[in-house]
């Protein structure tokens, strides 16, 4: 049976689950609005079923180092493409704009 990356059931190198508590970052806290906003009431641009797949379909290394915002935010970004809300290159720019502005 081929396991994905996200089915941790029974694999020994995955180690206990950290289940200690963290403040949010503030793009962490806007990672969760934006789902919230683009998937609920008036806007349904994907359901929790398709952010699950988003996430399920991230690369293992991707997968490994993201974290759970990280990999949320991934599958969002590939949501927005796969609707034809922005295109890959809309979000890179966005996000280069956004690098430049912090610095």
């Amino acid at each position: 049976m081929d396991r994905r990356v996200h089915d941790r059931g029974g694999w020994p190198e995955a180690g206990p689950i950290n289940r200690g508590q963290h403040d949010l970052a503030l793009w962490e806290k806007q990672t969760d609005a934006l789902h919230r906003v683009l998937s609920g009431p008036g806007k349904h641009k994907w359901r929790v079923d398709e952010l699950r797949r988003a996430i399920e379909s991230i690369g293992r290394d991707e997968y490994e180092s993201a974290g759970y915002y990280g990999r949320w935010i991934t599958a969002i970004e590939t949501l927005l493409v796969e609707r034809g809300i922005l295109s890959r290159e809309e979000i890179d720019r966005r996000v280069e704009d956004t690098d430049e502005q912090v610095k």
